[in-house]
C-alpha cells in the first residue's frame, strides 16, 4: 500500500490534490470517484461523500484530510518541507492561500449563481464584493511572481489553480498579472504530470460515455 491513498474524480477540484501530490513526490494510490456510486470507502474516509479525499497511512495511524487547500497545507507539512514558507514568508503564505479558499472562492461562485450582494451588506460577507476580490488578488500578482515573492511554495497550487480554472472558464477575467502568473504555474513539470494523468482519465471516461 501507498503512503497515500487519493479519493478523487477527474472532473474535479481533485485534480488541483493530484498536483499537490506530484509537487511533494509521493506514492499514492488512487481510488476514482463515480459521482452516482459513491464506494463505501469514501463514505468510511468522508461522509459528506465529497472529492477529493485523501487518506495518510502513517504509521499505525490514519489521518483523514478533506478540504482542498487543507489538503494542499497538509502534504507539505507532511511530506513536502521544502514546499512550505521560510519564516519571512510565512505570513503571505497563509495569508493568500486562505483568501483564495475563502474570498476568492465565495465570490466566483456567487457571480456564477447570480447571487449579488448589496452594497450595504458588503460587511456581512467574507469577500464583500467579486470586484474588490479580484482586484486585491490582481494586485498582488502585478508585484510578486509567486504566493511568496520569488519563490514557488506549496500555496502556489491552490492559489495558482483558482488563477489556472479561473481563466480557463472565464470566473477570473484576462488580466496580465494572472496570466503571466497562470504561465509560470503550467510549466512546472509536476503541473504536466498531474494534468496528463487527469486528462487522460477524462477521456476515457468520455470515450466509454
Amino acid at each position: 500500500m501507498a503512503e497515500y491513498t487519493f479519493f478523487t474524480n477527474p472532473m474535479s477540484r481533485g485534480q488541483i490534490v493530484r498536483w499537490a501530490l506530484h509537487e511533494a513526490n509521493v506514492e499514492y494510490d488512487t481510488e476514482l470517484v463515480d459521482w452516482a456510486d459513491k464506494s463505501q470507502g469514501l463514505l468510511d474516509a468522508n461522509p459528506m461523500g465529497k472529492v477529493p479525499t485523501l487518506v495518510h497511512h502513517h504509521g499505525d495511524h490514519i489521518r483523514v484530510i478533506t478540504e482542498t487547500a487543507a489538503i494542499c497545507a497538509y502534504l507539505a507539512d507532511a511530506s513536502a518541507p521544502d514546499l512550505l514558507p521560510q519564516d519571512h514568508e510565512r505570513g503571505d503564505y497563509y495569508r493568500w492561500l486562505f483568501f483564495a479558499a475563502g474570498p476568492v472562492e465565495q465570490a466566483i461562485i456567487a457571480r456564477a449563481m447570480g447571487w449579488e450582494v448589496p452594497d450595504d451588506k458588503q460587511v456581512m460577507v467574507g469577500f464583500g464584493s467579486y470586484d474588490r476580490t479580484i482586484g486585491t488578488l490582481e494586485q498582488h500578482f502585478e508585484a510578486n511572481s509567486f504566493v511568496c515573492g520569488d519563490r514557488f511554495t506549496m500555496a502556489d497550487v491552490y492559489v495558482g489553480s483558482q488563477v489556472d480554472w479561473g481563466l480557463q472558464f472565464g470566473s477570473i477575467p484576462e488580466r496580465d498579472a494572472f496570466i503571466t502568473y497562470a504561465e509560470r504555474l503550467r510549466e512546472r513539470h509536476a503541473y504536466k504530470a498531474a494534468k496528463s494523468i487527469d486528462m487522460k482519465l477524462i477521456e476515457e471516461a468520455q470515450a466509454a460515455g
